[in-house]
């Protein structure tokens, strides 16, 4: 048998960390491949898997490995309060390319334009998936499978496509992108097959971006407020495209 901490060796350098209970649980739910999964404490996981995520129950019993609290410590940038971390095998570049640009979908795509904030991206994966985003690409410098944005993700990158790629690679399909100038996004519907583009933390849409834009919009917001958080603003888009 496999030793799991030689296993997790050999694999630290190429997988993706799945940093706490959550992360894992959603991984497992949404297929992916885990080779090796710990806990520094099995039955306090299994526990927590009985109350809150019985369908994965079985899955976990199968692949936890109980080690000592400093071992699990050593295996992670910052330990989570539930003690569990694992590693799993990153989707093919070329399955969620495939993904992004089938057509005709039946949701949008979101674009985060050269955003620069891990926990930021990370969150708005995590509510790409919550309202069934067909994937979720950033442009620019920021990984977007980068362990803390994976962790602030919850594990749901392995719910939809996420890539980073660059502006004449994006997909096809309606571009609309949020700036202040635009049209209320209130008067409009959104297709299925739109493109949601939303600038960086600090400096919004590049030029580049902007220049390609099909239409610009705008969301409501109280005169003399500069801006909403970018996971705010993902969400209050998505939520108007999914309510029409």
């Amino acid at each position: 048998m496999t030793d799991p901490l030689d296993h997790w060796a050999r694999l630290a350098g190429s997988a993706v960390l799945l940093d706490g209970f959550h992360a894992l649980k959603h991984a497992l739910r949404f297929g992916a491949e885990v080779p090796v999964a710990v806990t520094a404490d099995r039955a306090a996981t299994l526990a927590l898997a009985a109350e809150l995520a019985p369908d994965v129950r079985e899955a976990l019993a199968a692949l936890l490995t109980e080690v000592p609290a400093q071992t699990y410590a050593s295996l992670v940038p910052r330990p989570h309060p539930t003690a569990v971390a694992a590693l799993a095998v990153r989707p093919s570049r070329a399955a969620n390319l495939r993904e992004l640009a089938r057509v005709p979908r039946t949701a949008p795509v979101v674009v985060l334009d050269e955003p620069r904030n891990l926990g930021n991206a990370g969150a708005v994966i995590r509510l790409a998936a919550g309202f069934g985003a067909t994937g979720v690409i950033t442009t620019g410098t920021l990984d977007p499978w980068h362990p803390t944005v994976v962790r602030g993700g919850a594990g749901l990158h392995f719910a939809t496509a996420v890539e980073r790629l660059t502006l004449p690679e994006l997909p096809e399909g309606p571009l609309y992108a949020l700036d202040p100038e635009g049209e209320d996004i209130r008067g409009l519907k959104l297709p299925d097959d739109a493109i949601l583009a939303f600038g960086s933390e600090r400096t919004g849409l590049s030029a580049g971006l902007r220049a390609r834009a099909d239409h610009l919009l705008r969301l409501p917001m109280r005169p003399q407020v500069s801006s909403y958080n970018l996971a705010t603003s993902v969400a209050m888009t998505l939520y108007h495209w999914s309510a029409l």
